[in-house]
C-alpha cells in the first residue's frame, strides 16, 4: 500500500496544474482551472507542485484600465498639441507685427462701443415711450379719483386704462429689461475683447522670439 502511494503521488501532482483559494477560503487544485477560481488570483504548478507562473484577474483588469488611461491621455495630448499648433498658424497667419494686434484691438473696442451706444439708445427710446404710458396711466388714475354724475345724478362707473395700453406698457417694460441686460453684457465685452488680443500679443511675441 505504501508503494502504491508512492506511486500514484506523481501522477496525482502532475494532475493538479492549478491551484487557487477560493471566495471561501479553501484551496482548489485542477488540471484545469477549477470554476472557485474565478475572479481569484490563480497559480499554475509544475509536476512537481512548483509554482511557475501566477495570474491575478484583479491586478491584470486594473493594468488594463491603467493601459487604456494612458493611452487615452496620450490621444488627448496629441489632440491639444494639434490643435495648439492649428492655433499658432493661425495667429501668425492674422498678424505681422504687434502693431497689427493693436490695431485689431481697436477695431473690435469700437465695434463694442458702437453696440454699446445703440443699446443705449434704444432703452432712451423705451423710456420715452413708458413715459408716455405713465401719462396716459395717470389721466386714468383721475378720472377714477373723481369720477363724474349722469343726468339723474348716479356716478358713472370710473374709466378704466384700454387693455392695449396695459400691454404696450407691459411690453415696454420687458423690452427695456432685456435691453438692460443686454447692455451690461456689451460693456463686459470691453474687458473680454482685451483679455483676448493681450493672450494674441503675448503669443505672438513668444511665437516670433522662437524663430
Amino acid at each position: 500500500m505504501l508503494a502504491a502511494g508512492i506511486a500514484f503521488a506523481p501522477i496525482a501532482a502532475e494532475a493538479q496544474s492549478y491551484r487557487c483559494v477560493g471566495t471561501d477560503k479553501k484551496k482548489y487544485y485542477g488540471s484545469t482551472i477549477p470554476p472557485q477560481c474565478a475572479g481569484q488570483p490563480v497559480e499554475e504548478l509544475n509536476s512537481q507542485g512548483q509554482v511557475i507562473k501566477r495570474y491575478d484577474p484583479e491586478a491584470e483588469e486594473k493594468l488594463r484600465k491603467a493601459k487604456e488611461a494612458g493611452a487615452a491621455k496620450k490621444r488627448d495630448e496629441e489632440a491639444v498639441a494639434k490643435e495648439t499648433s492649428r492655433r499658432n498658424r493661425a495667429l501668425l497667419g492674422t498678424y505681422t507685427s504687434e502693431k497689427d494686434v493693436e490695431d485689431a484691438r481697436g477695431r473690435a473696442l469700437t465695434e463694442n462701443g458702437k453696440a454699446i451706444k445703440d443699446v443705449e439708445m434704444h432703452i432712451e427710446d423705451i423710456k420715452k415711450r413708458q413715459a408716455g404710458y405713465e401719462r396716459e396711466m395717470e389721466f386714468y388714475k383721475e378720472s377714477s379719483a373723481k369720477p363724474s354724475a349722469d343726468k339723474k345724478g348716479k356716478a358713472a362707473t370710473a374709466a378704466k386704462p384700454p387693455a392695449k395700453l396695459l400691454e404696450d406698457a407691459k411690453s415696454a417694460e420687458m423690452d427695456l429689461k432685456a435691453q438692460e441686460n443686454l447692455l451690461e453684457l456689451k460693456k463686459k465685452e470691453t474687458a473680454t475683447v482685451n483679455a483676448k488680443y493681450d493672450e494674441d500679443k503675448r503669443r505672438f511675441v513668444e511665437l516670433t522670439k522662437r524663430k
